[in-house]
């Protein structure tokens, strides 16, 4: 039977940029929230070891998705000679900034590992995701977690039960772009983190750490993305996600979200996902484990 695993989207509830490295990548902090929300993949293995990716409406040539490149990694690594197909089910726009595509090479190393049996532990699959991308790492892990380093060096954490409102501007911003643009801030002072391991962060902690070193720079060079937080800033605090386009704010509730999102004008896209310590992911792969044992 096909094995079908969500790919949810992230936030950033806050990303410090504290410098750049001589690689050329950035030391940084932040804060990455798991949705409930996301991406769908589906495997079926194939009678012989070739590998396929079936990306409705994704206009990226299959060598260069990283769905296909994770497995091809996986399969190169394990030395297995199985193969796959694999069809995406994409919900989250491209160059939003809430993790879609790396969501999605994470749920294919996560995925193919159990199909496969290649047996791989999630810190190796996450030293696998590393090649992908920085954000790779905190899908295979699987929790909500304070990030350092690039990105790959994790600290768990809880965040209580929140509903976010994400709006998605009509544009796509390039990562690159961005960490390469000489105006962008990189100089933000370091704050203490791993004492914070398991903890849960209350809303007073979220408020006083809030903020993204990216949106002064991304709100100049796109209007759209400055004019919807401002917009959703009226409702409550809201701010930018990773190097956007998406902006976003936090609700107590979902009603009360769905009240501010109702509101919005008109043509503007967007959407509501509640805050999860665990990724849906890890859980339905744990269900789809325990079913296959009965």
């Amino acid at each position: 039977m096909p094995l079908e695993l969500p790919a949810p989207a992230k936030l950033n509830l806050f990303l410090r940029i504290l410098g750049r490295r001589p690689d050329g990548y950035h030391e940084l902090q932040t804060l990455f929230q798991l949705l409930d929300f996301g991406d769908s993949l589906q495997f079926e293995l194939r009678d012989d070891s070739e590998l396929s990716v079936e990306a409705p409406g994704l206009d990226v040539p299959q060598q260069d998705n990283l769905i296909f490149r994770a497995a091809r990694l996986l399969q190169d690594i394990s030395g297995t000679q199985r193969g796959a197909h694999i069809r995406l089910e994409k919900k989250l726009p491209a160059g939003g900034g809430i993790g879609g595509g790396s969501s999605d090479a994470a749920t294919a190393l996560l995925g193919l590992n159990h199909l496969w049996q290649c047996h791989l532990s999630l810190s190796e699959l996450a030293s696998l995701g590393r090649q992908l991308g920085a954000d790779v790492p905190v899908f295979v892990a699987g929790h909500t977690a304070l990030a350092e380093g690039i990105g790959e060096h994790l600290v768990p954490v809880q965040t209580g039960p929140r509903h976010y409102l994400i709006l998605v501007p009509e544009c796509h911003v390039s990562t690159a772009a961005i960490f390469r643009h000489p105006r962008l801030t990189r100089d933000s002072p370091a704050i203490k983190l791993a004492h914070l391991r398991d903890r849960v962060l209350d809303s007073e902690w979220l408020r006083k750490h809030a903020g993204n070193d990216c949106q002064p720079l991304v709100e100049e060079l796109y209007p759209e993305i400055r004019v919807a937080r401002e917009w959703l800033q009226q409702h409550a605090d809201a701010q930018l996600t990773g190097t956007g386009a998406c902006v976003f704010a936090a609700f107590h509730s979902e009603a009360e979200a769905q009240r501010v999102f109702e509101q919005r004008p008109a043509g503007w896209r967007g959407f509501i996902a509640a805050g999860v310590d665990r990724s849906p992911t890890h859980k339905a792969l744990a269900k789809t484990i325990s079913a296959s044992r009965e």
